[in-house]
């Protein structure tokens, strides 16, 4: 048993110690780039905090406040119409024919249907105002956000008002909102 693992022993030091011939060893070719991996950098900001404070959006606002008291004073308008109408009913049903008691129940109940299809036209009005006017300023935006992507290097720029990355490695990223700002007002002077 002991001559048995002797030559075992030895025959194991035989096949470790035998050189490598050139063919088996293949040579791995390593470039500049894989040694010295580049690290990606990402910008962050807050995009509503930055739309928000610019010049354009206030502007935006401002005009949908007022295509929104045009909208109220309608409505407005439209409920008082209803309120009188409604007044000079109550006032006359006891003295009116069948015929024109039922013609003034239609009419109320129309200028009613006229009136609540008016509030849900005006709302959908005023949505869809805000979505044409805010269009330009985020595109503005947008346009700027990229040009710094760009011209930072960034692999990318993180939005943080959204809770879709709850964390981001502070090392690997940089607040890209002063940039951001500073291309606004450059492209604002133009």
């Amino acid at each position: 048993m002991k001559t048995t693992f002797l030559s075992s022993l030895c025959l194991l030091l035989a096949l470790v110690a035998t050189p490598l011939r050139a063919q088996d060893v293949q040579p791995v070719a390593i470039s500049a780039s894989e040694t010295q991996k580049e690290v990606l950098r990402f910008g962050t900001l807050r995009y509503d905090s930055l739309l928000h404070a610019m010049p354009e959006y206030a502007t935006m606002q401002t005009r949908l406040a007022d295509l929104r008291a045009k909208y109220e004073k309608e409505i407005d308008y439209n409920e008082e119409t209803f309120k009188r109408q409604f007044a000079e009913f109550l006032q006359g049903q006891k003295e009116f024919p069948q015929n024109i008691l039922l013609k003034r129940q239609r009419d109320l109940q129309a200028a009613m249907e006229r009136s609540l299809a008016f509030r849900h036209e005006a709302d959908s009005l005023l949505s869809q105002a805000a979505i044409d006017l805010e269009a330009p300023i985020r595109q503005r935006l947008n346009a700027a956000i990229q040009a710094v992507g760009l011209e930072r290097g960034y692999a990318g720029i993180v939005n943080l008002d959204t809770p879709s990355m709850p964390f981001v490695n502070p090392r690997l990223t940089e607040d890209a909102t002063p940039y951001v700002v500073e291309k606004l007002i450059l492209t604002r002077d133009r």
